[in-house]
């Protein structure tokens, strides 16, 4: 096993979060393309907690500069498919990072995405809501497609992802589209009380400045 496949949380025994989270700071921080692509390509290790791992350090890495994983985008939207839900939600995570940077793959694969998200745990519904919205973000084609699926969503979701869900579709918010997403969080507002009524108050009036 490579020193840098060592450093991963199963290689160290360690059950908890933090050597992936080293891992992934370092390499960022020193734009290691190269040990990057060698995290990518054991996204696909036999060893499952390897693989696990690996994805971990990727979109961690993304969170913190997309561009350095973005090359590895089909990867990503391959692991959607994956019959382990811990690396679809991993995978998804990585795709809304890197729709803010490379938008096009998100759109050519929108029927992927939206199959992972509608069979997805709440993870993966969480961020192909930002997935998609970044995309729709990008340009008036993806805008006009992406958006109204979006806003069905939010028209159907549980109340107590209401605010959450809006809040992730923002990016996708301008102004000339902002009054049909607040009218569809108006109504929604019927169904929240206390602190979530509240929040998604707040996300309407900013969608108003817009």
């Amino acid at each position: 096993m490579s020193d840098l496949l060592n450093r991963l949380a199963y290689l160290q025994t360690r059950r908890d979060r933090t050597p992936n989270l080293d891992l992934a700071r370092d390499l960022a921080a020193r734009n290691d393309k190269a040990s990057i692509r060698e995290i990518a390509q054991n996204m696909w290790n036999e060893n499952k907690n390897i693989h696990w791992d690996c994805i971990h350090v990727m979109y961690e890495i993304g969170s913190i500069e997309p561009k350095l994983i973005e090359p590895y985008g089909e990867d990503f939207i391959k692991l959607l498919k994956s019959r382990h839900n811990n690396m679809v939600w991993g995978a998804m995570t990585a795709l809304a990072e890197i729709a803010r940077v490379r938008p096009e793959l998100i759109f050519k694969h929108l029927d992927e995405v939206k199959k992972a998200k509608e069979a997805g745990s709440v993870i993966t519904i969480d961020n192909s809501i930002s997935a998609l919205a970044h995309t729709g973000a990008a340009n008036e084609k993806y805008n006009r497609t992406i958006l109204p699926y979006l806003l069905k969503h939010l028209s159907t979701c549980r109340p107590k992802e209401v605010p959450q869900h809006a809040e992730r579709t923002l990016p996708a918010i301008n102004e000339s589209n902002k009054d049909e997403f607040i009218k569809v969080l108006k109504k929604r507002n019927n169904d929240l009380s206390g602190a979530a009524f509240t929040r998604l108050g707040r996300i309407i009036r900013l969608a108003e400045k817009l």
